[in-house]
C-alpha cells in the first residue's frame, strides 16, 4: 500500500472554496494524489451539498449528506466569513501558505469580495488559482447562471444523446460537471503547477464546463466539418447508425453491449451468435452508417438477442473476446471482480 508521503502531490497544499459537485470532486481527486485540501465554507449553511439527497435519519442527527461526505472525506473543514475584512484577511494569510486555490463563484464575485486572482497572486506569486464555472470567466454567458444539462445543451453534447426520432435522453452520468469541470480542472491544476515549480510563477487556470465539452464533441464536429451538419441522433457510427456497435435487449428485459467495431470482433461476434454469414456486412466493408441495411440488420441481431437472457449471452461471450458485454446496473457493477479487486 502507498503511503501518504509517496504520494505525487504530498505536500501540496489546496484551498478549496468550491461547492456541489464540479469543484468538490476534483480537489478530491487532488486529496487522493497526496494534497492537503483546506475546504472554505462560508458560516451559514456552507456547501449546499450538505443538504442535497440528505436522508430524514442524517437530518435528525444533524448530519451532513452522503453525498457531501463522500466528496469531501479527508478534507479539513474551516469556516470562514468572506464578506467581513476578517475573513478576507484570514483567507488571505492562508493563500500565503497554499499552492492552490479552488473556486466555483460566478465570474466576477472574488473579484467583489476583493479576494481574486490580483489579491492572491500579490500575497502568493507561485499561487496557482483554478476558477470552475459555467461559461468562462470572460464572453457574453459568464455571468450566466446553469447547470449540466444547459452546459452539454449549448455545447451540441445533448442534442446527440437522443432517440431515433430525435427526444433528448438526460443521461445520469453530468458530462459537463465531471467531465468538463472536475477532470478539466484537475489537469489545469496539475499543469499549472509544475510550471509554477518551474518558473516560480503561478497561474490562473480558467475552466468553462460548457467550451470543455464543446471542445472535445469531436465526432459531431468532424461530422460538421465533413457533411456541413451533426450526425442524425441515433444514426451515426458511435451513436447506433451501425448493428457492431450498438446495444440489444435480452429476453429478460436486459441489455448487452455490442461494442464489435472492427471487422475481425464483429466477425467473431457473428460467430458466437450462430450467424457466420452476418460478418460481412459492416461498415468497413461498406455498409451504409445509418442506412437501411444497417438498420435492418440491426433488427435482427435485436431478434436473436431477444431470444435469451443476459447471463446467457454473457457466459456465452465471455471466452470469446471481441468486445460484448453486458450492461450491469450499478449495485452489480459494485460487486463484479473488475471493481471489487479494485
Amino acid at each position: 500500500m502507498t503511503s501518504q508521503e509517496d504520494l505525487p502531490l504530498a505536500g501540496v497544499r489546496v484551498i478549496d472554496l468550491t461547492r456541489l459537485l464540479p469543484g468538490p470532486f476534483a480537489t478530491l481527486h487532488l486529496r487522493w494524489m497526496g494534497a492537503d485540501v483546506l475546504k472554505i465554507e462560508d458560516p451559514g449553511d456552507g456547501d449546499y451539498a450538505r443538504t442535497m439527497m440528505q436522508t430524514p435519519g442524517e437530518a435528525a442527527q444533524g448530519e451532513p449528506s452522503l453525498f457531501f461526505r463522500l466528496l469531501n472525506q479527508g478534507k479539513q473543514l474551516h469556516r470562514i466569513d468572506l464578506t467581513q475584512k476578517a475573513g478576507r484577511e484570514e483567507l488571505l494569510s492562508l493563500a500565503c501558505e497554499a499552492d492552490v486555490l479552488v473556486e466555483g463563484f460566478r465570474p466576477g464575485v472574488m473579484d467583489k469580495l476583493k479576494v481574486g486572482w490580483d489579491e492572491l497572486r500579490a500575497v502568493n506569486p507561485a499561487l496557482v488559482m483554478c476558477s470552475i464555472s459555467g461559461y468562462g470567466q470572460q464572453g457574453p454567458h459568464a455571468r450566466r447562471a446553469g447547470h449540466d444539462i444547459n452546459y452539454i445543451g449549448y455545447a451540441g453534447v445533448l442534442e446527440q444523446i437522443a432517440t431515433r426520432d430525435g427526444q433528448p435522453v438526460i443521461p445520469n452520468f453530468q458530462i459537463g460537471d465531471l467531465f468538463g469541470g472536475t477532470q478539466a480542472a484537475v489537469s489545469g491544476v496539475l499543469a499549472a503547477l509544475f510550471a509554477a515549480q518551474r518558473t516560480g510563477r503561478g497561474r490562473h487556470v480558467d475552466i468553462s464546463m460548457t467550451h470543455v465539452v464543446h471542445e472535445h464533441n469531436l465526432l459531431a464536429r468532424l461530422s460538421v466539418a465533413r457533411d456541413g451538419r451533426s450526425p442524425p441522433p441515433s444514426r451515426g457510427l458511435l451513436t447506433g447508425g451501425v448493428p457492431c456497435y450498438n446495444v440489444y435487449r435480452t429476453r429478460d428485459a436486459r441489455w448487452m453491449a455490442v461494442g464489435a467495431l472492427e471487422l475481425k470482433f464483429w466477425r467473431m461476434c457473428c460467430g458466437v451468435l450462430g450467424h457466420p454469414e452476418w460478418g460481412e456486412q459492416h461498415w468497413m466493408l461498406g455498409q451504409e452508417v445509418g442506412g437501411a441495411d444497417a438498420l435492418a440488420l440491426q433488427a435482427e441481431v435485436a431478434a436473436v438477442f431477444a431470444q435469451e437472457t443476459q447471463a446467457y449471452w454473457t457466459a456465452l461471450f465471455e471466452p470469446a473476446d471481441c468486445c460484448v458485454t453486458p450492461v450491469l446496473r450499478m449495485e452489480e457493477a459494485m460487486r463484479h471482480p473488475l471493481f471489487a479487486a479494485a
